[in-house]
């Protein structure tokens, strides 16, 4: 009898934080994990540390800054003969204290190179693999943040994310441009920017994907994770006192093992099966929180942003 092919699913950003609880949870779920990872020893190290059993993941190297490190991951994909059912769009980078911006091996500011136009360029690439899965719904999920829309709590706290018009984009994005929108560099800002272009890049591949491929399209919110990784270029004192404050001032605290379960189910669960949908389990979590369609920022629901973007992000990358 032939043996049942385990479903794989390829996760950025998989060694610590969110993406290493997603991987350990789709991993107890049957799954076999690529965990697309800069730092290889580090990744080997977290799965081990966490209990992923070595037959339940591979890992792959990945630089999401970089789009030839990009393309690279791709070439080692199809090279080993895995079948791809789902795509987990997690890693991302926030730099809040920089004063100048850093860049990517092309020229771009990083933080935006790195969270969406890695990313976007992944997606791109990775949608054939996608095509080519046996799975009745293959999935691609890029994770989101409250940070992007000014209409929730989380949202409010300046810099708001504003993409203007794409005029950064639009003028090459390289030095002096910093910025999206052009404007002068805002590394929190550059953040959020980031994660609204996460959440038009998913939009705009449902629109252009989903009936043809019958790929599922989604991001989530899934939930406040204090105290991930993420917050590891923040100051100390942030970092020891923003878990205390989302656990028991605003109540939106969120494990790394319950919002890596709430990733692996929307990539395995069939009630998640909608696509274009942005998942989110809510501000305020009840330990019995069921999950919702959040309607996301005005910006991030633009139609004509989302082609703009997609556009001006096919161009640099490189794609067009």
């Amino acid at each position: 009898m032939e043996q049942h092919r385990k479903s794989t699913v390829a996760i950025t950003g998989a060694s610590s934080g969110v993406g290493l609880y997603a991987a350990k949870a789709l991993a107890q779920r049957g799954w076999h994990v690529v965990m697309a990872c800069r730092d290889l020893p580090k990744a080997e190290k977290a799965a081990q540390t966490v209990g992923i059993p070595s037959e339940s993941y591979t890992i792959m190297h990945i630089d999401l800054a970089s789009l030839e490190s990009v393309r690279q991951f791709v070439k080692n994909f199809r090279a080993s003969g895995k079948s791809l059912d789902a795509l987990v769009c997690n890693a991302a980078i926030y730099m809040p204290l920089l004063k100048e911006p850093l860049r990517s091996p092309e020229g771009y500011e990083l933080t935006v190179a790195t969270n969406h136009l890695g990313h976007f360029l992944l997606c791109n690439l990775m949608l054939e693999e996608l095509k080519k899965s046996s799975a009745s719904e293959p999935r691609l999920v890029i994770l989101g943040t409250v940070t992007h829309n000014p209409d929730e709590l989380g949202g409010k706290i300046p810099p708001r994310p504003d993409l203007g018009n794409f005029e950064g984009f639009e003028a090459g994005f390289k030095e002096p441009i910093s910025m999206i929108d052009g404007k002068k560099f805002e590394p929190v800002k550059a953040y959020k920017d980031s994660k609204v272009c996460n959440v038009l890049t998913m939009r705009e591949l449902h629109r252009r994907y989903h009936e043809s491929t019958g790929i599922t399209f989604s991001s989530l919110y899934p939930g406040c994770v204090a105290d991930t990784p993420l917050f590891r270029n923040h100051y100390s004192l942030f970092q020891k006192l923003f878990p205390l404050f989302q656990k028991y001032i605003t109540g939106g605290y969120v494990s790394q093992d319950l919002a890596g379960e709430r990733v692996a189910a929307v990539v395995a669960d069939s009630e998640y099966s909608q696509s274009g949908a942005y998942w989110s389990w809510g501000n305020r979590q009840k330990k019995d929180g069921k999950s919702f369609v959040q309607k996301v920022s005005p910006q991030a629901r633009d139609d004509e942003k989302a082609k703009r973007m997609w556009d001006l992000s096919t161009k640099l990358v490189g794609l067009a």
